[in-house]
């Protein structure tokens, strides 16, 4: 954890730096990628001296890693040693969801509990949920991770959803919400930290985010009464971290801004309404919702503004990087600020 004296002495760049959850990729300077798609063919799964040089000079606090860095036990140990060594002390996160959405589990190199789904889970009810939470966080933690993006807070209301499906608890919120808040303490118990996702609710869209934006047409109040049941049960909990999603609510912002970018959304609802002190994290900024419409520099900026405080991979993470400290230094953004979401970002791990 960054202390409130280390704080004062870093610089501006390791600030910004620590900002950031970037893919491996971002560090290395041999790749280049336009979409999130071409990176699986580069199955980059050691640390280079190019990602070493581009560290020292963009250095990141957290690196997610996906089912294509991951090879098997040796490597991956070996990987995530590496990683955290570089500078900034990078913490490692993943997407282990239990059922399709599990980098580790769905790898057969790995010996590992197995869940089908968040739905089934849910059958078998908060007690089972709580267990295998549990379980998860305790190889994640084994094999060194900090943070979890799970669980998926989000109710399946809309059954020609293309993105959420079982992935979600339930369609009904009052009975998701038990199982948030059972996944929550049964993570967190074990060691990671618990996301909440995806705010303020992917359940009742139909577009897939990787491709462009996608809609809410309820007002806040029909919100309140539905996708915010499990996310309030989740907060909670004790969930350290929020992940917003690229998911516009013209009824309640008056804009197609997507909630990630949106100060109505992030500060006024989730900060201010439901109360929330932890760290929000972006998703991931490269996907089609927020490139169509925005440059990596532009997104990063706008979603700090908004009231997130950990930018998630950007598509060019050097320009992002770029575009914040410049914006510290041109009185943009006060250094205060970013040192406001370090300090929910260095909360994640207090006791």
């Amino acid at each position: 954890m960054l202390s409130e004296k280390t704080l004062k002495t870093m610089s501006l760049r390791e600030k910004v730096g620590q900002l950031f959850i970037v893919r491996p990729e971002s560090l290395e300077p041999a790749i280049r990628y336009d979409s999130e798609a071409e990176l699986p063919q580069y199955r980059l799964q050691a640390v280079s001296d190019g990602m070493r040089t581009r560290a020292r000079e963009y250095p990141v606090g957290g690196v997610l890693l996906y089912g294509h860095n991951i090879q098997d036990e040796n490597q991956l140990r070996t990987f995530i040693r590496n990683l955290r060594a570089l500078p900034g002390r990078p913490l490692l996160c993943i997407d282990e969801e239990g059922g399709r959405v599990s980098r580790l589990a769905n790898n057969p190199a790995f010996d590992v509990p197995r869940f089908e789904s968040a739905a089934a889970l849910a059958a078998a009810g908060p007690e089972a949920t709580y267990r295998a939470a549990r379980s998860i966080g305790e190889y994640l933690k084994q094999y060194g991770f900090d943070i979890d993006f799970a669980p998926v807070a989000d109710v399946n209301t809309n059954p020609d959803n293309i993105i959420i499906g079982t992935r979600a608890f339930s369609d009904e919120p009052q009975t998701a919400a038990p199982l948030v808040a059972a996944y929550v303490r049964g993570l967190q118990e074990a060691g990671p930290a618990a996301t909440l996702k995806h705010f303020p609710g992917h359940g009742d869209t139909l577009a897939d985010t990787h491709l462009g934006y996608a809609f809410t047409h309820k007002s806040w109040a029909e919100i309140d009464a539905c996708e915010m049941i499990p996310f309030r049960a989740g907060i909670q909990a004790g969930a350290k971290l929020v992940m917003a999603a690229h998911i516009a609510a013209p009824a309640v912002t008056g804009s197609d801004l997507p909630a990630t970018l949106s100060p109505a959304i992030l500060t006024d609802k989730l900060r201010g309404e439901l109360g929330f002190e932890g760290a929000v994290v972006t998703d991931a900024l490269e996907m089609g919702a927020i490139t169509r419409a925005f440059g990596s520099g532009e997104a990063a900026l706008r979603a700090l503004q908004a009231g997130a405080d950990l930018l998630l991979c950007p598509l060019d993470y050097c320009a992002a990087f770029d575009a914040v400290a410049d914006a510290v230094r041109s009185g943009v953004i006060s250094e205060a600020r970013i040192e406001e979401s370090l300090r929910r970002k260095n909360a994640i791990f207090a006791a």
